[in-house]
């Protein structure tokens, strides 16, 4: 075959596009130039890239150069085509079809913590089924410094396009587990020397005077009913965030923010590297 077809710098038209382009579920599919990007840097497998075949932007042209460094096919469409494709409805311009993210295990995830000579900080989210917070959730954690993120199998938004595009690439530097048991998991880190926070708008504590400085699994809940009765009955401690206003909840994606970054500043105070 040509390099034009497949290989090195492969750039074709719309006749050689699949016609079967779907949201692949678990995010084999990438939209939006910081997906694509992100995916660059984190060097993970990409297949195939569209591009809209008017491009002037001028990240969409690194794009292009870059899948021609890399060898990946590229493929120039009309705008209209890009949307057919895309299920974020966001596309800018772009969509590569990927490998799919592999989920980690928590034991990489504390690993990843240790061989960086930091105290291990995980989020787990409880409940978190829309993929808009999902994806928000995921960017603010790498960009606070967390760890890693510990999903349920039942009961959450799975890594899906949209959450890849909402989460601007952050999918491809922050580890993600996904588990059976949120109760056994939490019982397991416990005995691994994890402390256990659970936000509820019930709890005992004001999340900016925790310290958050042992390692620490802060649990998220769903903003419809928090936190799960059993995930609750097992936390250390129980966070809140003060509300002034006549709205008694947070959205969840802002909860995690002010907590996981409060988390970053009581450690950096106290000398903990972040880096």
């Amino acid at each position: 075959m040509k390099n034009s077809d497949r290989g090195t710098a492969g750039r074709t038209s719309d006749k050689d596009m699949p016609t079967d382009v779907k949201d692949t579920g678990e995010t084999g599919r990438l939209e939006g130039k910081n997906a694509v990007i992100e995916a660059f840097r984190a060097e993970h497998p990409i297949n195939r890239i569209y591009i809209d075949k008017n491009m002037n932007d001028p990240v969409l042209k690194k794009i292009y150069a870059k899948s021609r460094e890399r060898g990946i096919v590229v493929t120039f469409v009309d705008k209209d085509k890009l949307d057919g494709m895309s299920v974020t409805h966001g596309h800018q311009g772009v969509i590569a079809e990927a490998a799919a993210v592999n989920y980690a295990d928590i034991s990489d995830i504390i690993k990843k913590a240790e061989m960086a000579g930091q105290t291990p900080l995980i989020l787990i989210l409880d409940g978190i089924t829309d993929p808009n917070n999902l994806g928000s959730i995921i960017r603010t954690a790498e960009c606070a410094g967390v760890h890693g993120i510990v999903l349920p199998k039942r009961r959450s938004a799975s890594l899906s396009p949209v959450v890849a595009k909402v989460a601007a690439g952050a999918v491809e530097h922050i580890p993600i587990s996904k588990v059976t048991n949120l109760t056994r998991t939490i019982n397991d880190l416990k005995k691994s020397g994890f402390w256990i926070v659970g936000a509820d708008m019930l709890g005992e504590t004001l999340y900016y005077e925790y310290d958050y400085i042992q390692p620490t699994a802060v649990v998220i809940g769903s903003e419809g009913s928090g936190i799960s009765r059993l995930v609750r009955e097992n936390c250390d401690t129980l966070i809140r965030i003060p509300l002034y206003g006549k709205i008694n909840s947070l959205n969840a994606a802002v909860a995690a923010a002010l907590i996981v970054f409060q988390a970053a500043r009581k450690r950096e105070e106290s000398g903990i590297s972040l880096e």
